[in-house]
């Protein structure tokens, strides 16, 4: 092998060892990029990656919901549990099995997720059905929704009709009864 081989050798092998080195930093890069993009995923966007896939959610002072999640949207999602339907307060759930390895980004939801809890609580009340309200900790009180304010909810419970009224921070979820 003459010298010129012998220096296109020593060339060729610097750049390979070149990439190499290229390709382990940018690795490294792309890693920390990610890892820094996932700070800004949330919860929310995890659920709503996970519509129409069953999940057990396990809710301080209501226990495990399990169903498949129907709608997520600004501070609840919906879970389909058989016979029953249950709104589950976002700000209420410690933790999600099940869940979609994806996300969705809250910029690329519908105009109709930026609906409250008020909205679905007056959902239930123009129904007019029974429901059994979850408190975070862990009391219930069974009726049915008559009213819905700004943060609260009015609920008509037991045979005394008694008035109720639940504070949204005090709701962890609202289970169906029909």
């Amino acid at each position: 092998m003459g010298w010129e081989d012998e220096l296109f050798a020593l060339f060729d092998d610097l750049e390979d060892r070149a990439s190499a080195l290229y390709a382990a930093e940018r690795d490294l890069e792309v890693a920390d990029r990610s890892r820094a993009e996932y700070q800004q995923v949330t919860l929310a966007g995890r659920l709503m990656a996970s519509v129409g896939r069953s999940v057990t959610l396990g809710v301080p002072g209501v226990g495990a919901v399990s169903g498949v999640v129907e709608r997520v949207a600004d501070g609840w999602l919906l879970v389909a549990a058989g016979d029953h339907d249950w709104v589950v307060v976002l700000g209420a759930v410690a933790t999600v099995d099940g869940a979609s390895d994806r996300s969705v980004p809250e910029v690329a939801w519908s105009p109709l997720t930026r609906l409250g809890l008020a909205s679905a609580l007056r959902r239930i009340a123009d129904a007019g059905e029974p429901c059994l309200l979850h408190l975070r900790d862990g009391s219930r009180h069974d009726g049915v929704l008559r009213r819905v304010g700004a943060d609260f909810c009015e609920l008509v419970a037991g045979e005394g009709r008694r008035t109720v009224l639940v504070a949204f921070s005090a709701l962890a979820a609202a289970q169906s009864r029909a």
